[in-house]
């Protein structure tokens, strides 16, 4: 469920609007990010393995916010023996090579090396890969980075599940303050479709994690609705004064797309293709008095397709149509989305 194949493809865009947002010196820092925490940080115990944390950091002079790393499930923060992703890896490597020093760049490894998938796949899927069992983690590595460096606030960067474990943390402890920006590339904000009820959802195999509906990453991802995804996406769901930058790929394989907000009228079938000409207006009782010349819908798609994508119109379930709009990755476009609870220590 790392969906590192799709992180590959997200990794240039997600540099490139970060290296603008951030405005990272052009000039090389040189070296290499490492594999480990310095001797002198603290050991942070996983809270559902029962043993030390991986990841990796430095220590050395501070100047920027601290940026934290997050990884996916299932992954690890740098390639392991029995994980040979490890991509955020490469990611705090292209911070280091345009300005960072080693000391404002740490990963977090909350679920371990990975080697117990080899015996017990299933634990893909299992509690101790759950975002509630890991938010005790990022929460002392945290507030360990802060310690550790004297910083008053860090960035995080997480990648599919790191990005809800982010905000569920922030949620969780109110942490608003302690982040100064949150970059979220492709997290399941809405669930994901490993867990969906199909027979012909493979997933659902032992020997592909175990994805059944009553798995403890499916109680928490498995629809919309779930007690967690409310717990996120509830009111304010893009609480400042953390900023928010959500890079989403377009491929519907893995994560759930939003739930539309139904502003725009349904579309008949019949008129769906018709609405992007130019001048095409569909006149109901209702519509009658709505002003407009048809040419709007026309422009978006002509932008739309002169930068290589293309947009779609589907009916929304219970009201209300939904229009999207696909970019390819290469053009290095990047989207904003502004868009239990459980008590844990305010710093």
């Amino acid at each position: 469920m790392a969906q590192c194949g799709r992180m590959s493809r997200l990794v240039r865009l997600a540099l490139a609007i970060l290296a603008v947002a951030w405005s990272a010196s052009a000039a090389s820092a040189g070296g290499q990010v490492g594999t480990s925490l310095p001797a002198d940080f603290p050991v942070i115990l996983d809270a559902s393995l029962g043993v030390p944390v991986i990841g990796f950091g430095a220590a050395g002079r501070v100047q920027r916010t601290p940026v934290i790393f997050l990884h996916g499930n299932n992954d690890t923060p740098f390639p392991t023996a029995c994980n040979p992703l490890g991509r955020i890896h490469s990611m705090a490597q292209f911070f280091l090579d345009h300005g960072y020093a080693a000391a404002e760049l740490w990963g977090l490894g909350y679920q371990g090396d990975q080697c117990d998938l080899i015996a017990q796949p299933t634990n893909r899927s299992a509690g101790a890969h759950s975002t509630v069992a890991n938010i005790p983690d990022v929460r002392r590595f945290v507030h360990a980075v802060l310690d550790y460096t004297g910083a008053r606030q860090v960035d995080i960067v997480g990648h599919s599940l790191g990005v809800t474990l982010a905000r569920a943390w922030l949620r969780t402890d109110n942490a608003f303050h302690l982040v100064r920006r949150l970059v979220a590339i492709d997290g399941p904000n809405h669930g994901i479709v490993n867990c969906s009820p199909s027979p012909a959802n493979f997933y659902q195999l032992p020997a592909f994690g175990g994805f059944t509906p009553d798995s403890a990453l499916c109680l928490e991802y498995g629809s919309d609705n779930t007690p967690l995804l409310r717990f996120v996406n509830g009111r304010h769901e893009a609480r400042p004064p953390t900023q928010y930058l959500v890079i989403r790929n377009a491929d519907t394989s893995f994560v759930y797309f939003s739930a539309p907000d139904g502003v725009f009228p349904a579309v008949p079938a019949e008129d769906r293709e018709r609405i992007f000409e130019p001048l095409f207006r569909r006149q109901t009782p209702q519509q009658a008095n709505v002003p407009g010349h048809g040419l709007g819908l026309a422009i978006c798609q002509s932008i739309v397709l002169a930068h290589g994508g293309r947009i779609q119109v589907r009916n929304r379930r219970g009201g209300g149509a939904r229009f999207s709009v696909f970019l390819p990755a290469q053009q290095e476009a990047g989207q904003f989305d502004h868009t239990y609870p459980m008590e844990g220590p305010r710093r």
